[in-house]
């Protein structure tokens, strides 16, 4: 009977609360939509209170009540996690009021809103990049605020978020044995985030890909790219002395030493085969161009000995006498 009554009282009490807000909802009366407004806002029933809130900003324009409004509704919508809409209204209400003493925290809680809405690594990074921007204006403006010693902790989380999707984006090429363009992407990695946790790691992936390049490369490319895979080796040695990266290192420079060994013998017997090619191809070329110079000469001789008989009968031509005249005689 007792959990009847409860029963019947809690279903009361959720009817009358429907009844108020739906009342407040058809209301035009400003006072009483706030009233409700507050209520729900204390009671953390945030939709509800957003709902409220929304047909309150031309009601209370002007009045002192406006302010209130504009830092509920923003803390209601933070709660209730449209964490973009909550950042926008809170930096309105720092613009709007900036006499008012909760502009500081205003702008504080707009920063911590686009920190909160910041995307997963493995998605768009705008978020992400706008969320440290706001953090770094508040830092600016609030220097010696108590609410900026957090600040310079939450832009590295964002920071490393940005470093660790440049990382994965660059461990994609790897897997796809892409070994070149795996090489520039973690350099580029590097060169935007200088200071990096990750560097270790990307030297690893950087060490592998070198190491595959070098070994399946082209003839041509081989030498150059092995003396780049053991530089890097021993720089990676250099700056991670005393870890499994530089233990990596060792193993991978012992094999490419060895794939450099092998490389100088088989260039040695290239440089040998393409020399015995050159030789021979010299002594076919000798061969004939010493024909060709003969069958010139023959021709040369042909050629010389018809321009002499040519020249004999031009002579002879010339040393014959022509014909006497011949005379009719007159019958």
């Amino acid at each position: 009977m007792k959990k009847y009554i409860l029963g019947i009282f809690a279903i009361a009490v959720l009817a009358a609360c429907k009844s108020q807000q739906e009342k407040a909802l058809r209301s035009a009366d400003k006072t009483f939509i706030l009233k409700a407004a507050n209520e729900n806002f204390a009671k953390k029933k945030w939709k509800n209170a957003l709902a409220l809130y929304d047909r309150l900003p031309n009601l209370v324009a002007g009045t002192d009540d406006a302010p209130n409004v504009v830092f509920n509704s923003a803390y209601a919508n933070y709660y209730d996690k449209n964490y973009r809409l909550a950042g926008n209204q809170f930096k309105n209400f720092a613009v709007s009021f900036p006499q008012d003493n909760r502009k500081e925290e205003a702008a504080y809680m707009s920063a911590l809103c686009y920190y909160n809405g910041s995307m997963d690594y493995n998605l768009d990074q705008s978020s992400t990049e706008l969320a440290i921007n706001e953090l770094q204006e508040f830092l600016n403006n609030y220097p010696n605020s108590e609410r900026s010693k957090n600040i310079n902790t939450l832009i590295d989380e964002l920071s490393y978020k940005l470093e660790f999707k440049a990382y994965e984006n660059a461990k994609q090429y790897y897997k796809m044995a892409d070994y070149k363009a795996t090489s520039t992407a973690f350099e580029n990695v590097l060169d935007d985030f200088p200071s990096t946790k990750l560097r270790p790691k990307i030297y690893d992936y950087m060490m592998k890909a070198r190491y595959a390049l070098a070994v399946g490369s082209t003839y041509e490319l081989k030498d150059e790219r092995i003396t780049s895979a053991l530089a890097f080796t021993r720089q990676v040695e250099k700056e991670l002395p005393n870890t499994e990266y530089a233990k990596t290192a060792l193993d991978l420079r012992e094999k490419l030493e060895k794939e450099k060994k092998d490389f100088v013998v088989v260039k040695k017997q290239n440089e040998e085969r393409i020399a015995l090619f050159t030789a021979k191809q010299k002594k076919i070329a000798d061969k004939l161009a010493e024909q060709n110079k003969t069958q010139q000469q023959v021709k040369d001789q042909i050629s010389n000995e018809k321009s002499a008989m040519q020249m004999q009968r031009d002579s002879a031509a010339l040393q014959t006498p022509p014909p006497a005249a011949t005379f009719k005689i007159q019958r």
